[in-house]
Protein backbone atom coordinates (compact mmCIF):
# COMPACT_ATOMS: atom_id res chain seq x y z
CA UNK A 1 0.00 0.00 0.00
CA UNK A 2 1.42 3.19 -0.92
CA UNK A 3 1.38 6.20 1.53
CA UNK A 4 -1.52 7.82 0.02
CA UNK A 5 -3.29 5.29 -1.23
CA UNK A 6 -7.21 6.16 -0.28
CA UNK A 7 -9.35 3.83 1.91
CA UNK A 8 -12.89 4.19 1.88
CA UNK A 9 -13.75 6.26 5.13
CA UNK A 10 -16.50 5.35 7.16
CA UNK A 11 -18.28 8.17 9.26
CA UNK A 12 -19.77 7.05 12.82
CA UNK A 13 -22.81 4.76 12.40
CA UNK A 14 -22.40 4.56 8.93
CA UNK A 15 -23.64 7.95 8.65
CA UNK A 16 -23.08 9.79 4.81
CA UNK A 17 -24.10 13.17 5.89
CA UNK A 18 -21.60 15.33 7.26
CA UNK A 19 -21.35 19.10 8.14
CA UNK A 20 -17.43 19.41 8.23
CA UNK A 21 -15.99 23.06 10.09
CA UNK A 22 -13.44 24.24 7.72
CA UNK A 23 -10.67 26.53 9.16
CA UNK A 24 -8.96 27.57 6.02
CA UNK A 25 -8.22 25.52 2.66
CA UNK A 26 -5.00 23.87 3.22
CA UNK A 27 -5.97 21.92 6.35
CA UNK A 28 -9.52 21.25 4.66
CA UNK A 29 -8.23 20.03 1.46
CA UNK A 30 -7.04 16.44 2.28
CA UNK A 31 -10.45 16.01 4.78
CA UNK A 32 -12.29 17.15 1.77
CA UNK A 33 -10.80 14.52 -0.93
CA UNK A 34 -11.03 11.89 1.14
CA UNK A 35 -14.53 12.28 1.59
CA UNK A 36 -14.99 12.99 -1.67
CA UNK A 37 -13.50 9.54 -2.55
CA UNK A 38 -15.34 7.91 0.05
CA UNK A 39 -18.79 8.74 -1.54
CA UNK A 40 -19.16 10.87 1.78
CA UNK A 41 -22.26 14.05 1.20
CA UNK A 42 -20.87 16.80 2.96
CA UNK A 43 -21.26 20.44 3.57
CA UNK A 44 -18.62 23.06 4.63
CA UNK A 45 -19.21 24.85 7.39
CA UNK A 46 -16.77 28.36 7.80
CA UNK A 47 -17.32 29.98 11.11
CA UNK A 48 -13.78 31.09 12.33
CA UNK A 49 -13.84 34.35 14.01
CA UNK A 50 -10.72 34.48 15.75
CA UNK A 51 -8.51 35.33 12.39
CA UNK A 52 -7.15 38.53 12.63
CA UNK A 53 -6.91 40.58 10.69
CA UNK A 54 -9.87 40.87 8.45
CA UNK A 55 -7.69 40.60 5.50
CA UNK A 56 -6.09 37.27 6.84
CA UNK A 57 -9.93 36.40 7.30
CA UNK A 58 -10.76 37.30 3.60
CA UNK A 59 -7.70 35.36 2.12
CA UNK A 60 -8.26 32.01 3.98
CA UNK A 61 -12.11 32.50 3.31
CA UNK A 62 -11.73 32.98 -0.23
CA UNK A 63 -9.13 29.96 -0.29
CA UNK A 64 -11.32 28.05 0.73
CA UNK A 65 -14.22 28.68 -1.26
CA UNK A 66 -12.50 28.52 -4.68
CA UNK A 67 -11.42 24.58 -3.45
CA UNK A 68 -14.82 23.88 -2.88
CA UNK A 69 -16.84 25.55 -5.96
CA UNK A 70 -13.92 23.54 -8.09
CA UNK A 71 -15.20 20.19 -6.48
CA UNK A 72 -19.06 21.66 -6.03
CA UNK A 73 -18.57 21.23 -2.72
CA UNK A 74 -21.08 23.11 -0.72
CA UNK A 75 -19.92 26.08 1.41
CA UNK A 76 -22.02 28.09 4.22
CA UNK A 77 -20.42 31.42 4.66
CA UNK A 78 -20.69 32.26 8.60
CA UNK A 79 -20.80 35.56 10.87
CA UNK A 80 -17.53 37.16 11.25
CA UNK A 81 -18.30 38.19 14.62
CA UNK A 82 -15.19 39.32 16.42
CA UNK A 83 -16.39 40.98 18.68
CA UNK A 84 -17.79 38.01 20.28
CA UNK A 85 -14.75 36.37 20.02
CA UNK A 86 -12.68 39.02 21.73
CA UNK A 87 -15.34 39.27 24.23
CA UNK A 88 -15.00 35.28 25.39
CA UNK A 89 -10.98 35.85 25.00
CA UNK A 90 -11.06 38.41 27.54
CA UNK A 91 -8.49 38.18 30.69
CA UNK A 92 -6.86 35.08 28.35
CA UNK A 93 -4.98 37.43 26.22
CA UNK A 94 -1.38 35.83 27.28
CA UNK A 95 -2.28 32.58 27.45
CA UNK A 96 0.00 30.19 25.87
CA UNK A 97 -0.90 28.55 22.09
CA UNK A 98 -2.69 25.11 23.24
CA UNK A 99 -3.89 26.41 26.35
CA UNK A 100 -7.23 27.63 27.52
CA UNK A 101 -7.73 30.90 25.39
CA UNK A 102 -7.41 27.85 22.41
CA UNK A 103 -9.68 25.90 24.20
CA UNK A 104 -12.44 28.28 24.48
CA UNK A 105 -11.47 28.88 20.67
CA UNK A 106 -12.97 25.92 19.70
CA UNK A 107 -15.81 25.55 21.91
CA UNK A 108 -17.18 28.67 20.34
CA UNK A 109 -16.87 27.55 16.80
CA UNK A 110 -17.72 24.19 17.47
CA UNK A 111 -21.03 25.36 19.15
CA UNK A 112 -21.99 27.39 16.30
CA UNK A 113 -21.15 24.20 14.13
CA UNK A 114 -23.49 21.79 15.71
CA UNK A 115 -26.18 24.49 16.26
CA UNK A 116 -26.33 24.44 12.31
CA UNK A 117 -26.05 20.85 12.04
CA UNK A 118 -29.05 20.67 14.62
CA UNK A 119 -30.98 23.20 12.54
CA UNK A 120 -30.22 21.65 9.09
CA UNK A 121 -30.40 18.03 9.67
CA UNK A 122 -26.90 16.59 10.00
CA UNK A 123 -26.20 14.16 12.04
CA UNK A 124 -22.76 14.35 12.23
CA UNK A 125 -20.08 17.38 12.41
CA UNK A 126 -16.26 16.98 12.29
CA UNK A 127 -13.55 19.26 11.81
CA UNK A 128 -10.34 19.86 9.72
CA UNK A 129 -8.19 21.71 13.10
CA UNK A 130 -6.58 18.08 13.54
CA UNK A 131 -4.93 17.72 10.64
CA UNK A 132 -2.00 20.24 11.63
CA UNK A 133 0.39 18.69 13.73
CA UNK A 134 0.57 21.71 15.50
CA UNK A 135 -2.99 21.33 16.83
CA UNK A 136 -3.73 18.98 20.28
CA UNK A 137 -5.93 16.82 18.68
CA UNK A 138 -7.56 15.48 21.95
CA UNK A 139 -7.88 18.89 22.68
CA UNK A 140 -9.96 19.30 19.41
CA UNK A 141 -11.54 16.04 19.26
CA UNK A 142 -12.84 17.18 23.45
CA UNK A 143 -14.30 20.17 22.50
CA UNK A 144 -16.08 18.94 19.40
CA UNK A 145 -17.59 16.03 21.79
CA UNK A 146 -18.67 18.38 24.24
CA UNK A 147 -20.54 20.32 21.33
CA UNK A 148 -22.11 17.32 19.97
CA UNK A 149 -23.52 16.55 22.94
CA UNK A 150 -26.08 19.46 23.24
CA UNK A 151 -28.02 18.12 20.71
CA UNK A 152 -29.59 14.48 20.83
CA UNK A 153 -28.77 12.33 17.75
CA UNK A 154 -25.44 14.30 16.87
CA UNK A 155 -22.50 12.93 16.58
CA UNK A 156 -18.59 14.43 16.65
CA UNK A 157 -16.43 12.07 14.27
CA UNK A 158 -13.12 12.01 16.12
CA UNK A 159 -11.30 10.49 12.85
CA UNK A 160 -7.38 11.12 13.13
CA UNK A 161 -7.11 12.84 9.61
CA UNK A 162 -3.38 12.80 10.23
CA UNK A 163 -2.95 9.26 9.81
CA UNK A 164 -2.01 7.49 6.58
CA UNK A 165 0.35 10.12 5.23
CA UNK A 166 -2.66 12.72 6.04
CA UNK A 167 -0.86 15.66 7.25
CA UNK A 168 1.90 15.28 4.20
CA UNK A 169 -0.52 15.01 1.72
CA UNK A 170 -2.15 18.38 3.43
CA UNK A 171 1.00 20.16 2.01
CA UNK A 172 1.10 17.97 -1.49
CA UNK A 173 -2.25 19.27 -1.95
CA UNK A 174 -1.48 22.68 -0.83
CA UNK A 175 1.47 23.04 -3.22
CA UNK A 176 -0.45 21.79 -6.22
CA UNK A 177 -3.12 24.23 -5.39
CA UNK A 178 -0.41 27.28 -4.80
CA UNK A 179 -2.51 27.67 -1.58
CA UNK A 180 -2.17 31.28 -0.01
CA UNK A 181 0.02 29.74 2.71
CA UNK A 182 -1.01 31.28 6.66
CA UNK A 183 2.06 31.13 8.94
CA UNK A 184 0.22 31.70 11.92
CA UNK A 185 -2.67 30.07 14.10
CA UNK A 186 -5.21 32.90 13.16
CA UNK A 187 -6.13 34.71 16.05
CA UNK A 188 -4.60 38.36 17.38
CA UNK A 189 -2.38 36.80 19.88
CA UNK A 190 -1.03 33.93 17.97
CA UNK A 191 0.18 37.06 15.50
CA UNK A 192 1.57 38.59 18.22
CA UNK A 193 3.50 35.90 19.77
CA UNK A 194 4.13 34.61 16.39
CA UNK A 195 5.94 37.73 15.15
CA UNK A 196 7.69 38.04 18.92
CA UNK A 197 9.28 34.53 18.21
CA UNK A 198 10.61 35.71 14.59
CA UNK A 199 12.34 39.16 15.69
CA UNK A 200 13.70 36.96 18.46
CA UNK A 201 15.19 34.70 15.88
CA UNK A 202 16.51 37.60 13.87
CA UNK A 203 13.89 37.23 11.18
CA UNK A 204 11.09 39.69 10.09
CA UNK A 205 7.93 39.62 10.99
CA UNK A 206 4.89 38.16 9.16
CA UNK A 207 3.72 39.91 5.98
CA UNK A 208 -0.23 38.81 5.33
CA UNK A 209 -0.66 38.09 1.78
CA UNK A 210 2.37 37.43 0.54
CA UNK A 211 3.41 33.84 0.74
CA UNK A 212 1.74 30.75 -1.28
CA UNK A 213 2.35 27.45 -1.38
CA UNK A 214 4.37 26.05 -4.38
CA UNK A 215 6.33 29.49 -4.48
CA UNK A 216 9.96 29.54 -4.14
CA UNK A 217 10.32 31.18 -0.61
CA UNK A 218 7.65 29.02 0.80
CA UNK A 219 9.26 25.69 -0.49
CA UNK A 220 12.30 27.06 1.32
Amino acid sequence: MSEFERVTLIPPEGQKKILLHSCCAPCSAEVMEAMTTSGIDYTIFFYNPNIHPRQEYILRKEENIRFAEQHGVPFVDADYDTANWFQRAKGMEWEPERGIRCTMCFDMRFERTALYAHEHGFPVITSSLGISRWKNMAQINGCGERAAARYEGLTYWTFNWRKGGGASRMIEISKREQFYQQEYCGCVYSLRDTNAHRVAQGREEIRLGELYYGDQVGDA
